[in-house]
């Protein structure tokens, strides 16, 4: 069972299980249909780590490199590991810190846990990698001739900047900006629906033009899926019959009434 499930609109039988398996939202579907799985995009979704704990041999390390969830496996690995890809990885900065002369400085520019690393080696940054990255953006601000505006349009942090500078707006990626939607949903005519089908926040917008949609990209969107309630309130009921039952128990009962407790109090 899931605490997800697909929105009503959705047909599983249009989603694509190679773009799926990247799915963080998407681990109760994956379990259930193990057979469909890409292991190789698997090994990056940060939410699939004990499918592949239970699946070692598996798993692809140099995508496994990018998974920020998995560094525990990746420590224990370090001889399988692809030091390119883990330059992305959110979660391997202290790994990184330890072999900088090994470092990936395209992928590394994009993350956005090594803003202290990239401050302290200009030169080494990418500027393009670095336009997308959402911690980025005092030194994009700093460093406006550098920026790379198309790759900044995906950046959810510089709708600001973004907006100071309209005309430099790149409409293709800033269909796929979270931190987006207002501009977007002003400027219908100038989405790109392929891109948007990537947008967590553009759900409501991609169900209203369910015609448009990449149903590859949509089946990457976490947003794809929906807390399941109904899920929830049985779960909860159970919980909370067990913490009656607990709280209630009579010999919790009787320890309150030699207490001195009343039993109209209890």
């Amino acid at each position: 069972m899931s605490l997800y499930k697909l929105r009503d609109w959705i047909d599983i039988k249009n989603l694509d299980w190679d773009y799926l398996s990247q799915n963080p939202n998407a681990i109760h579907l994956l379990e259930n249909n193990l057979h469909e799985i890409s292991w190789i995009n698997l090994c990056t979704n940060p939410n699939a780590i004990s499918i592949l704990e239970k699946n070692i041999d598996k798993i692809n390390w140099n995508y496994l490199s990018r998974n920020s969830n998995a560094i525990h496996l990746i420590e224990k690995n370090l001889d399988e590991i692809n030091l390119k890809h883990l330059s992305a990885n959110l979660n391997a900065i202290h790994i990184l810190e330890k072999n900088i002369n090994k470092v990936d400085w395209y992928h590394l520019s994009a993350n956005p846990n090594a803003i202290q690393i990239l401050e302290k080696n200009i030169n080494e940054i990418c500027w393009l990698n670095l336009s997308t990255n959402p911690n980025a953006i005092d030194l994009l601000e700093q460093n406006q001739d550098k920026i790379h505006w198309h790759c900044l349009s995906r950046n959810p942090n510089a709708i600001s900047l973004l907006e100071k500078n309209f005309n430099k707006i790149d409409w293709d990626y800033l269909s796929e900006n979270p931190n987006a939607i207002h501009l977007l949903e002003k400027n219908m005519d100038k989405i790109n629906c392929d891109y948007l089908s990537r947008n967590l926040n553009a759900i409501h917008l991609l169900e209203q033009n369910q015609n448009k949609i990449n149903w590859r990209w949509l089946s990457l969107n976490p947003s794809i899926f929906e807390l399941d309630y109904d899920f929830l309130k049985e779960h909860m009921d159970i919980i909370r019959e067990e913490l009656m039952m607990k709280a209630w128990h009579p010999t919790r009962v009787n320890k309150w009434l030699e207490a001195g407790m009343d039993i109209e109090d209890l």
